[in-house]
């Protein structure tokens, strides 16, 4: 993964100390710092009933608040209990044939496998989660090496979170397909957040999101209980073209959609990083230097 590590020199000195794992065995893996969790990747597969399985049907990140305390992003229930954390998937996805739903979850289950790595030194810590998505008899048709670069007090923020997806069909192949509102790369605020100030920012130049093509970033600031959250969505040059972003709703879901075909044998890898900042997002200005300086 080329983003992250290769950049912690750019950032001002940690805000935080050594990084470290903590693995509450197969339930979630946290990234610490002097005790506090900055994020909790979440990886439990668990069917012993609905209610269970409902809420452990795919993996996905944690963002924590400064104190460690409580995640600044959604988990299973509320307003669209689909929706969780940094997470990823599409509603149409094409496979023998038939369609699969890897965003609503329906018929079939995205489901951890084993950690490959785990490296934290000094304000980064990174891991890859390998994931398998099941069709509807719980078999694999898609295996996904999911990774992640956390870096403590990157680009002037809280933590910077550089998120991989490599996507290799193994059974046939795939067609990603979707829209912007069910698909993609995607942060959820927690479910509590305050729908009344929840505000965009684009780049210069972009008057309407809807329908323009390939930014370079999108960016949202939400409040819970009082309190102010920035997020910078960054999207690297390598990632497919034609990509569009749904960064409108009061709810504060935001990501980036594309849609790609994908043959056996061969493999789709993507790259989007997270800026989580307390209190007003930067300028414009100041985050295009810091997609520039992230994405080279």
């Amino acid at each position: 993964m080329k983003y992250g590590i290769l950049l912690s020199g750019l950032a001002a000195m940690p805000v935080f100390g050594a990084l470290e794992f903590k693995d509450e065995k197969g339930k979630y893996l946290d990234v610490v710092s002097d005790g506090k969790v900055l994020v909790r990747y979440m990886y439990e597969h668990d069917t012993t009933d609905k209610t269970t399985h409902h809420n452990t049907y795919k993996p996905y990140l944690h963002v924590f608040d400064k104190e460690g305390k409580k995640p600044i992003t959604k988990g299973p229930g509320g307003q669209f209990t689909h929706h969780r954390g940094i997470f990823i998937g599409w509603s149409k996805i094409g496979f023998d044939g038939k369609k699969y739903d890897r965003w609503h979850m329906k018929g079939g289950d995205i489901v951890h496998q084993k950690f490959s790595k785990q490296e934290a030194k000094g304000n980064a810590a990174s891991f890859t989660s390998v994931t398998h998505w099941m069709d509807a008899d719980g078999k694999a048709f898609i295996e996904e090496e999911r990774s992640f670069i956390v870096t403590a007090g990157a680009h002037g923020g809280r933590a910077l979170i550089d998120f991989q997806s490599k996507l290799t069909p193994v059974r046939g192949d795939v067609q990603l397909k979707g829209d912007p509102e069910h698909a993609g790369i995607q942060y959820r605020p927690a479910n509590e957040v305050d729908k009344k100030l929840t505000k965009y920012v684009f780049p210069k130049g972009v008057e309407k999101v809807k329908g323009t093509k390939d930014m370079p970033w999108a960016a949202e600031n939400y409040t819970l209980a009082e309190k102010q959250y920035g997020v910078v969505h960054l999207n690297s040059k390598s990632n497919p073209k034609g990509t569009v972003h749904s960064a409108y709703r009061d709810y504060g879901r935001f990501g980036a959609f594309f849609e790609k075909d994908v043959k056996q044998g061969e493999s789709l890898t993507v790259n989007y990083g997270f800026l989580i900042v307390d209190g007003e997002l930067p300028d414009q200005d100041e985050i295009q230097k810091i997609w520039g300086a992230w994405g080279k």
